[in-house]
């Protein structure tokens, strides 16, 4: 099956087909160094949520990246993993650069943007969703979920960013349109904006429910639907 067919299969699939909610809220990250991590991730702008501890050695950090749905816990005798075996840890980001913009201004040592190459099997760099091949620089079309930077926590823990902006069919109903916050609805805005623009180029004049048709742009692009044209 190519990848075009599962995607028309996905956005198939009712989302009330299943039974039953599992809703993925906690991912386990091995750490040496329970201080030094919290430190790190603090400095991300992570939302500290837990700092538990007991007398036997046992320690929980819990931290939840900003608009997140899913918090990493680390600390001290919560996993036999090897610190720093953690690697493909995604972060999605609706603007890529804005997000490495962060990072650099907060001392955080991130790759350049980078794009895959087309060969799976190609290259030496640890492997990501494309494989090994990373070709420098963004997507040139900015396709969605094509565009990625990389960075990793003071164990070696591999984190990506990747830049989502148009959701593959199936991933989000319609009716579920949601922002995490300003400078994400910013970014559907200024999309949708543009693509207005083009509306009317090709129409000949001025749209004056240019609302409506931002609001279908917008919950359209976020919902993996055809975009109006």
């Amino acid at each position: 099956m190519t990848m075009t067919e599962m995607n028309r299969e996905a956005g198939a699939k009712s989302a009330n087909s299943h039974g039953v909610d599992l809703k993925l809220e906690v991912i386990v990250i091995p750490v040496s160094d329970a201080d030094r991590a919290k430190a790190f991730y603090a400095n991300l702008g992570w939302r500290l949520d837990a700092d538990f501890a007991s007398g036997d050695g046992w320690r929980v950090i819990q931290f939840t990246p900003p608009g997140s749905a899913c918090s990493v816990i680390f600390g001290k005798n919560v996993t036999a993993a090897a610190p720093g075996s953690a690697q493909g840890l995604y972060l999605i980001v609706s603007d890529l650069e804005a997000a490495r913009q962060d990072l650099v201004a907060r001392g955080i040592k991130v790759s350049e943007p980078f794009h895959g190459g087309g060969d799976v099997h190609a290259g030496a760099d640890q492997p990501y969703l494309f494989g090994r091949l990373r070709v420098s620089g963004a997507d040139p079309q900015r396709g969605s979920y094509s565009s990625f930077s990389s960075f990793n926590d003071p164990d070696g823990n591999g984190w990506l960013l990747q830049e989502v902006t148009t959701r593959l069919p199936g991933r989000i109903e319609a009716t579920d349109t949601t922002f995490t916050s300003p400078d994400e609805l910013a970014g559907a805005l200024r999309r949708a904006a543009a693509a207005h623009g083009e509306h009317e180029k090709r129409t000949g004049g001025h749209d004056e429910n240019w609302q409506d048709w931002y609001a279908v742009y917008i919950v359209r692009e976020q919902a993996g639907q055809p975009l109006p044209s």
